[in-house]
């Protein structure tokens, strides 16, 4: 087992490069590069992509997480008897494939050359109830797509959520932030999130589902603040792009979210401000009232993650 330290991309299949482009334009991720058959597309962070689509039919493809090292990508690769091949993707880099027990690939990648990070614009002072640090200078929040900083986590439907909980952690050393249960003893999935140690990281990385069928649920990306969630929201709407579920704050993992459907009805998420735990916060027990309640906003759809 290695520790994987975060999700690196999602992986889609679309008839129509130039459409998906458009979208994720305005969903606020920027071009890292275009090819014939296939578009990169990244966030503001100082990583390669987030984001592949793959021309063909359209689908969800499957995942990659960052490893710390190309010595752990080794001794993943033989503990799996498996190849460590050279990375064609922006970046470079080496990685290890492998399909989970639903037939999503997984890849796990390392040693990438990391391009410059891109300039975040709305760089906001924010005036409360208890602190008021902006004085005698207005806020305007320039109207444009949010801008993405990078993928935060996945959710999969999968066949059985114990067989891929084990398969996860045992091989990426995933752990739990909350369990679901539907009743007491009876869980249908689990948040799991990086090992990090002390270091502290995202409430949750990747989120399968026992729905019983393997399938695609949503991609959420970070965005840089609520503001600037809620000017790209404008964008998308004016375009007429498909929403699905939002504004709101979760329960599990604290996000304000925004959910929207690309041109082929795959699910992705905005969001910001959410929960960050290190070894030091133990794995929690969790309702489905939990899972699909709010603290705020409005209820989830009956469409959210179909």
């Amino acid at each position: 087992m290695i520790k994987v330290t975060d999700i690196a991309y999602v992986r889609f299949r679309a008839p129509d490069l130039d459409e998906m482009e458009k979208f994720l334009l305005e969903f606020g991720l920027v071009r890292a590069e275009r090819r014939d058959k296939a578009l990169f597309m990244r966030g503001t962070d100082a990583l390669p992509f987030a984001h592949v689509t793959e021309l063909g039919e359209p689908g969800f493809v499957g995942l990659g997480f960052y490893a710390e090292s190309t010595a752990d990508l080794e001794k993943l690769a033989g503990a799996h008897n498996l190849p460590v091949e050279e990375s064609d993707a922006p970046g470079g880099g080496r990685l290890v494939r492998f399909t989970d027990p639903n037939g999503f690939p997984v890849d796990v990648v390392a040693g990438q050359q990391l391009p410059p990070a891109l300039p975040v614009g709305r760089h906001l002072v924010h005036n409360d109830g208890e602190a008021q640090p902006r004085k005698g200078e207005p806020l305007r929040v320039a109207a444009g797509p949010s801008q993405v900083k990078r993928l935060g986590h996945c959710v999969i439907n999968v066949k059985d959520f114990r067989e891929t909980e084990a398969w996860y952690k045992e091989r990426f050393g995933l752990i739990t932030s909350d369990e679901i249960e539907i009743a007491p003893g009876a869980p249908i999935g689990a948040f799991m999130r990086c090992d990090r140690g002390r270091t502290h990281v995202d409430h949750h990385t990747l989120f399968p589902v026992g729905t019983g069928a393997a399938g695609f649920n949503h991609a959420a990306f970070e965005v840089a603040n609520f503001d600037d969630l809620m000017a790209g929201r404008e964008v998308l709407a004016q375009s007429g792009r498909r929403h699905e579920w939002g504004v709101g704050r979760h329960k599990l993992g604290s996000q304000i979210f925004d959910y929207w459907r690309d041109p082929w009805g795959h699910t992705v998420e905005h969001w910001t401000d959410g929960d960050l735990f290190n070894n030091e916060t133990p794995p929690n027990i969790a309702t489905l009232d939990d899972l699909t309640g709010n603290q705020w906003g409005p209820p989830a759809p009956p469409s959210m993650g179909a």
